[in-house]
């Protein structure tokens, strides 16, 4: 039983892992898995394991390891050890499949691909369910063996059920009648991936196997090779998929599917890692939180089971929420970063010096770094300050008349709001107008935009002389 193997457990680290195939980018669902590992072994105080699945060496790249890599390292999810290569420990996955044979839980098979297609036709021309191959080597006396290749195949059993205790999907029970001899090692003397990752799993000391339900079939014959080997079983918890907002297989069609994508997208990594905990995972009603927080809720319990569909609009909200509790020094960190990922022009030392006094209030209506970008455009532009067609409306002829009377009042005044708003007030009633349109030309001046943050918070930010010169500019 689940609880009783978790009881057996207790005494034991916890050790998690995530296992890519560098195939290509980090999928935004191997991002959840990772994760929803790094959370488990963090929260228990255990280990989070890299390791990657490289024995396709045709479509293994180089590239799309760094990119993995690349994916974690934003996500925040750092792990434990040196990364591991599947590929290098083929020797050792071999050893194995030698010491199954040698312990008689596998046998030598000389069986030949046209032999094995044959079987396999003539059983369906039979009708027969399932076309599993029965290999008739399996028993064979080692005194008929030929002089030929052989695979090693494991010799699964042929009647019963295997059980898997799955902590998400609940007890999964599959016939072994549809289980064949699986190969671990190939004529050539490879060892196929199925023996690799068990091996793997064990080497490293895995206690919990955390990942996508797609793999759940590949329990049934992984825990058969556990049991070949007398090795402990690991916890099983297959997770949903994530799905579009249509409810189908997430795919290109629904947007950005790679983790890097979001980021050059502009969304904050703790926003990011808080929608994607809450992606098919749920502690109550806690919603926003930190990875603190998260780390210490975290537990497989709270697993759904149904897949999990993306809402780009409550990932957006989230990772609002996340921008304005963001410390300044941190976001003003990652919006570099993002600068850099998206290809935009980087931050000069003015810029940087007026984004961090403005960051404490552009954050706050900010959903992502686009939008914070968009809304600090007022400390980006270099003079001369060209208005919009909006924008320039505003500027006639009476409106930059009362700009250069403004101008001389904040020659020698206390920069600051207490200071500056009296003298605003008494140009707008001068002039017979409200704050409101006052405000409308000294955006115009100061942005070159109708919608911006407060005018106060423009003019602290950029300060008094570039707000003086920036008046003038549109007042002559």
């Amino acid at each position: 039983m689940v609880s009783e193997r978790l009881t057996s457990m207790s005494s034991t680290p916890v050790v998690t892992r995530f296992a890519p195939s560098p195939t290509g980018y980090l999928h935004i669902g191997g991002g959840r898995t990772a994760l929803f590992n790094w959370l488990y072994a963090r929260g228990r105080g255990g280990k989070f394991l890299l390791r990657i699945e490289d024995t396709d060496r045709e479509r293994s790249t180089p590239e799309a390891t760094a990119a993995i890599l690349r994916g974690l390292t934003w996500l925040g999810l750092d792990w434990d050890g040196e990364v591991v290569s599947q590929f290098e420990r083929r020797d050792r996955h071999a050893e194995v499949a030698h010491q199954m044979l040698a312990r008689g839980t596998a046998y030598k098979c000389f069986s030949t691909q046209e032999e094995i297609a044959a079987f396999r036709a003539a059983r369906e021309a039979e009708g027969a369910s399932y076309a599993v191959f029965v290999s008739p080597w399996r028993d064979a006396d080692p005194a008929t063996y030929p002089d030929a290749p052989f695979a090693i195949r494991m010799k699964a059993p042929r009647t019963g059920e295997t059980v898997i205790e799955d902590q998400v999907q609940g007890r999964v029970i599959i016939k072994n009648e549809t289980l064949d001899d699986m190969i671990v090692l190939r004529s050539d003397g490879t060892p196929v991936y199925m023996l690799a990752v068990v091996v793997d799993d064990h080497d490293m000391g895995v206690t919990h196997v955390i990942r996508g339900d797609d793999h759940l079939n590949n329990a049934a014959r992984q825990q058969m090779v556990y049991d070949a080997m007398g090795w402990a079983i690991p916890v099983w918890a297959h997770i949903p998929l994530i799905h579009g907002p249509d409810g189908k297989k997430l795919s290109k069609r629904h947007g950005a599917t790679g983790v890097e994508e979001y980021q050059a997208m502009g969304y904050p990594a703790a926003g990011m890692r808080n929608y994607l905990t809450r992606l098919g995972w749920a502690h109550g009603d806690a919603e926003i939180f930190t990875s603190e927080e998260a780390i210490q809720m975290f537990d497989l319990a709270g697993i759904g089971r149904a897949p999990a569909r993306l809402d780009f609009k409550k990932l957006e909200n989230t990772c609002g929420h996340h921008m304005a509790m963001a410390e300044d020094a941190a976001l003003l960190h990652e919006l570099k970063a993002f600068l850099a990922v998206a290809g935009l022009s980087a931050l000069t030392e003015v810029q940087e010096l007026r984004m961090k006094d403005a960051l404490s209030f552009l954050k706050k209506s900010a959903k992502t770094f686009p939008e914070l970008v968009e809304k600090a455009a007022f400390l980006m532009v270099s003079r001369p300050v060209v208005p919009d067609e909006k924008a320039a409306a505003s500027l006639d002829t009476v409106s930059r008349g009362i700009l250069k009377s403004l101008t001389p009042r904040l020659q020698n005044v206390s920069w600051s709001k207490d200071a500056l708003e009296p003298i605003l007030n008494e140009i707008a009633a001068e002039n017979g107008i409200g704050f409101g349109k006052l405000a409308a030309p000294l955006r115009a001046a100061i942005a070159g935009r109708t919608v911006t943050p407060s005018v106060y918070d423009m003019m602290l930010v950029i300060g008094r002389d570039e707000v003086i010169a920036r008046l003038e500019d549109a007042s002559s």
